[in-house]
């Protein structure tokens, strides 16, 4: 918890539910209407309890890479198909870290509460042949040029 709180990308606020959120980033609606037309925000957080998942799933991948949480939501390789409404697989290769991410985004629409915003729902590093099986059986919806 402490990189986020010293951190400028992931700025800490708190929702009247008491519900502890850190600011990431920005998306690019251009990029995301692939998904939908009906964008609430551009803004992506993360919750506490989001955190503690990743943490707990995907041990050290929070503690190591979290600082490229805005760099994948702002320029994502691609972007794939979920089985949820509104929620996305966005995948990025860093090159500087020789890995590729997979981050769960689910995206606000006027359909959902009012207190609702884009949020990381899950995080980790992922292998290329992982990477290799979702471009090959998820519906691509975003290719970066």
């Amino acid at each position: 918890m402490d990189k986020v709180a010293k951190s400028d990308i992931i700025k800490a606020s708190s929702v009247k539910e008491g519900v502890q959120v850190h600011l990431i980033g920005k998306i690019n609606r251009e990029i995301y209407k692939c998904i939908t037309e009906d964008i609430v925000t551009d803004e992506v957080i993360i919750t506490d309890n989001q955190i503690r998942h990743i943490k707990d799933r995907h041990p050290n991948d929070y503690e190591r890479f979290s600082e490229y949480f805005s760099k994948i939501i702002e320029e994502p390789d691609y972007i794939l198909e979920a089985n949820k409404p509104n929620t996305v697989f966005v995948l990025k290769s860093v090159e500087d870290q020789g890995a590729n991410f997979q981050l769960i985004l689910r995206l606000k629409t006027s359909e959902d509460p009012e207190n609702y915003k884009n949020s990381i729902i899950t995080f980790l590093k992922i292998d290329q042949k992982k990477w290799e099986k979702y471009l090959r059986n998820k519906k691509i919806l975003y290719r970066r040029e």
